[in-house]
């Protein structure tokens, strides 16, 4: 019985802030309902339930939205009273939570701290560049309050993760916001690429990356960081560390890095399970956890095809210097699908431009 993994979304695409590259806005308005509200505890536990029963290893539990701290704190207490009373096995039970930080305070910094659940803070850098895009639902910046939550996380000792969305501006300015993120001791930075309205050119937002942008954003925050790490300063990002373990040998942590989907569990606050966090619309629905079982999902999923469709290789690809370390990219980021096919990577050239560049420098630390 293998490990489980499942991304929830408990407040579904409720949210206090009105960021304006927000992906999952963009997902909802193309679905038939918009929201599902939030999360029952009936629904709550017949996840839980099922999942503790689907493994005998390890149950990894991560919270998403919109905004999952709205669903309040008691229902992550509520949560873990669920897993004690299911967890007949004595599975392991690792729990991660992605916030704005709007609502974070010291009862819940205390909470996160206690049970060990790993946050994932989304902070833009410094003031002028988070508060471009992260708005509250007046239209006022957000950069203060989340500095805070930030703050109060460190003072409980709550385990944390700044995550930063790469826009046209950040791309532009990656080293003042990554001074920012220095002198605030931020030494833990996720970076992702922000991402355009699904089926629409990529580009014309106010927001959008171009591949050549996005290329030398790459350059830059390496070189940033390779600058720290030969001083002795560590800072951990993790696309750097993964494509470094990759060298290795090791297996790609993200399945944008392997080059296929894998087999999510994506479940919208009723209880529908989706196959991708970028794919949560009516015709990528697999199943309900109230009334289907992992079994009849998976199922679901092969009849569907997704998984499949992203291994699909662009015949570029095969004659690449870099494709044994690309491998294609995210699915997202190929599309259309066109006559049956994927298209290839919208950020091909980016990673051509950064790999042709920082090669022999991650080879070297990889053999290091």
């Amino acid at each position: 019985m293998p490990p489980i993994n499942l991304l929830i979304k408990p407040a579904s695409g409720s949210c206090n802030m009105r960021c304006r590259y927000c992906f999952y806005m963009d997902e909802t308005s193309k679905r038939e309902e918009e929201n599902y509200g939030m999360m029952s505890e009936e629904t709550l536990e017949i996840i839980v339930q099922k999942a503790l029963a689907e493994t005998e290893h390890t149950l990894d539990l991560g919270f998403q939205g919109g905004e999952p701290t709205l669903a309040g704190l008691d229902f992550y207490r509520k949560l873990l009273e669920l897993e004690k009373k299911h967890n007949h096995r004595g599975v392991s039970i690792h729990h991660a939570i992605q916030t704005n930080g709007y609502l974070i305070d010291d009862e819940w910094a205390e909470f996160f701290a206690q049970n060990e659940f790993l946050v994932g803070l989304s902070m833009d850098g410094h003031k002028d560049l988070h508060d471009l895009y992260r708005l509250d639902a007046a239209g006022k910046g957000t950069h203060s309050r989340v500095l805070h939550a930030a703050q109060i996380l460190k003072r409980h000792k709550a385990e944390f993760n700044i995550l930063i969305v790469v826009t046209r501006e950040l791309a532009k300015s990656i080293g003042k916001a990554y001074g920012f993120f220095s002198k605030h001791g931020f030494t833990y930075q996720q970076y992702i690429a922000c991402l355009d309205p699904l089926y629409e050119q990529e580009g014309q937002q106010n927001y959008s990356l171009t591949p050549q942008l996005y290329g030398q954003f790459l350059c830059d925050l390496f070189d940033l960081w390779y600058q720290d790490l030969s001083k002795g300063n560590w800072v951990y990002i993790g696309y750097f560390i993964n494509l470094i373990n990759m060298l290795r040998g090791g297996r790609p942590q993200t399945c944008g890095m392997s080059g296929s989907c894998s087999h999510q569990h994506v479940i919208e606050a009723d209880g529908r399970v989706y196959p991708c966090d970028f794919y949560m619309l009516d015709e990528y629905c697999i199943g309900n956890l109230k009334t289907d079982s992992f079994d009849q999902i998976s199922e679901n999923r092969e009849r569907l095809g997704f998984i499949p469709l992203s291994r699909q290789i662009d015949p570029a690809c095969q004659s690449c210097p870099y494709a044994f370390i690309c491998r294609g990219g995210c699915r997202r980021n190929r599309e259309p699908i066109v006559d049956g096919h994927l298209s290839r990577n919208y950020y091909c050239e980016s990673f051509q431009m950064f790999f042709k560049y920082a090669m022999p420098r991650l080879q070297a630390l990889a053999k290091g």
